[in-house]
């Protein structure tokens, strides 16, 4: 049997008009030291987007969004902030911001399968039931 593993993770929320305050979740962000993993998985529901503000910038979303899995692998491809060790990634990727795309608060939780946590999350607070 495989040992619980403690992992971080924060939503990934699009906000089209931050004075409104209204957001649509659009991925997560994981961080699990123990297994040396820091992954995100991202998926805009455009239609829920798009049903809060008619006039979002889809482009300049899906950049923003695309961004936050690059940055998570690291490397020469997330710029200088693919230089930085994965935790300091994490905590550059979840610290508050007032712009567009933002984060939840950072959440704690306990798993055997980081990969299988993410997808849980990922199916209980990003993807719309049909």
């Amino acid at each position: 049997m495989r040992a619980l593993q403690t992992y971080d993770y924060a939503i990934v929320r699009v906000v089209p008009r931050v004075e409104r305050g209204e957001f649509v979740n659009a991925g997560i962000i994981l961080s699990c030291d123990i297994a040396r993993i820091l992954r995100a998985c991202v998926e805009l529901d455009e239609k829920a987007l798009l049903a809060l503000d008619a006039h979002v910038d889809l482009g300049s979303v899906k950049a923003s969004l695309a961004a936050i899995p690059a940055i998570c692998a690291g490397g020469a491809e997330a710029g200088a902030i693919g230089r930085l060790t994965p935790r300091e990634r994490f905590h550059w990727l979840v610290a508050p911001r007032s712009t567009m795309v933002q984060t939840s608060p950072v959440h704690t939780g306990q798993c055997v399968d980081p990969e299988a946590a993410l997808e849980h999350l990922m199916k209980t607070m990003v993807r719309r039931r049909r």
